[in-house]
């Protein structure tokens, strides 16, 4: 199901800091609070979501949002960032996804598709030739989706979620003119 109005994919500003770090901490809370400590989650939210975090992370020329907006209303956002990857993760300029997050009420009205494709566009016009992303190993509904998109687990590596150190499945695709437009 898609939504009825369009869905416009925007870089992000330096203004957009607040908004990131709120709707960030919230779609996060409400993927994982339940599955998780509150303790564990009242850290990483503080120290992964707030303003200041999110304004160096815009301000970091590495690193790319894409917010998705339906009549203005923010409905999600993507971060990637170019960087070193793990070793199991091939390519000669792989990209990081290291964010792809919908708010609660958009899941399923195809925003996550509206973001992957943006950024499968932005890592090739970065001439990336590989993106890749981490992803909790109990997350079954984001590893179905990432599946859908190409992706294969290549490995593992470990997340920290306050004093819990967790599982994340490493997942990569190639990236090409073909794999992108093959996916639209």
């Amino acid at each position: 199901m898609t939504t009825q109005n369009p869905i416009t994919i925007r870089k992000a500003t330096a203004d957009d800091n607040v908004r990131l770090a709120a709707f960030g901490a919230q779609a996060f809370a409400d993927s994982f609070a339940a599955d998780n400590r509150p303790e564990d989650m009242d850290t990483y939210l503080a120290e992964s979501f707030n303003p200041e975090k999110q304004a160096a992370e815009l301000a970091d020329s590495k690193s790319i949002f894409l917010i998705a907006e339906i009549d203005g209303e923010m409905a999600g956002y993507a971060r990637l960032l170019e960087g070193p990857p793990p070793k199991n993760v091939p390519g000669r300029r792989p990209i990081e996804l290291v964010r792809i997050y919908a708010g609660r009420q958009w899941i399923g009205r195809g925003i996550g598709a509206a973001l992957m494709r943006a950024c499968l566009e932005e890592a090739a016009r970065r001439g990336s030739d590989t993106i890749w992303l981490g992803v909790w190993e109990r997350n079954h509904r984001a590893i179905a989706f990432y599946q859908q998109w190409g992706f294969t687990v290549t490995g593992t590596q470990p997340f920290r979620l306050g004093a819990d150190l967790q599982t994340d499945f490493v997942m990569q695709r190639p990236i090409d003119a073909a794999a992108v437009s093959s996916s639209s």
